[in-house]
């Protein structure tokens, strides 16, 4: 079972990180991608996926929520010659947040995409109210041979046929089995089953109540481990009988 996009580097898993990934070990969870957001926690992730090489993948990317640093990008470029598997990512635009900046995320983004391209490397995407936004830049300019994975996909229905078209690959987070959320699955269902990823998004996106199994001291965060009944609920509404072979062929091939 493989998880596209999570966050074990987290502070808020500090102390309990082991038994956290024991815990996936055990339920089963064979791969994960682990997402950096700076390079505040870039060495961390590094460390991670030394410490569990059959595990953990390993993402470096500049989140759009962080401030950049004046030479973020080449900390980036030395930690992916350092790191021969790493990807890139978590990256992207985001209107949701507040006193966003435009072109500086635009800017910031596009360094990242036109690297993964060069690189041709795995990318994962965050793009929060700015789909317009995200398609103008991905079809204006060259993009990675192996695609590009959009996290947590929340755009419109309409736009997947443009997107899968591009090359993009989806990821479902259980965070999208909540009730009021019904309308994503519909979405989903636009998503061809080749294209396909789940995620856990942990320590966040918690999945509705009833399918949280395995439970974190801070209640409200969401335990990697729960990957196992987000797959299972999200088989009800979702052809996923090809997301084993999704994360192998755009995570390693």
């Amino acid at each position: 079972m493989t998880d596209a996009h999570n966050h074990l580097q987290d502070a808020r898993f500090d102390g309990i990180r082991d038994d956290v990934i024991a815990t996936m070990l055990e339920q089963g969870i064979t791969q994960c991608v682990t997402n950096g957001t700076s390079p505040d926690d870039w060495l961390k992730v590094t460390q991670l996926a030394r410490q569990y090489p059959d595990l953990i993948t390993p993402s470096f990317g500049l989140h759009p929520w962080q401030k950049p640093s004046a030479d973020w990008y080449e900390q980036l470029v030395q930690a992916l010659d350092s790191t021969p598997r790493a990807c890139i990512g978590e990256c992207g635009l985001d209107r949701w947040m507040r006193n966003y900046d435009t072109e500086l995320q635009i800017e910031i983004f596009t360094r990242q995409l036109d690297l993964a391209t060069e690189r041709n490397l795995p990318l994962s995407i965050h793009c929060l109210k700015a789909w317009g936004m995200l398609i103008d830049i991905l079809e204006s300019r060259p993009l990675p041979e192996r695609g590009f994975l959009l996290h947590s996909y929340a755009g419109a229905a309409e736009l997947i046929p443009r997107l899968v078209k591009l090359g993009a690959y989806f990821s479902f987070s259980g965070y999208f089995l909540h009730t009021r959320k019904r309308h994503v699955i519909e979405a989903f269902k636009h998503v061809p089953a080749q294209r396909l990823l789940i995620e856990t998004d942990a320590p966040d996106m918690q999945p509705p109540t009833q399918l949280i199994k395995h439970h974190l001291p801070e209640e409200e965060l969401n335990h990697p481990a729960n990957l196992t009944a987000i797959y299972t609920e999200a088989s009800k509404h979702l052809d996923t009988s090809m997301v084993a072979a999704n994360f192998a062929r755009f995570f390693h091939h």
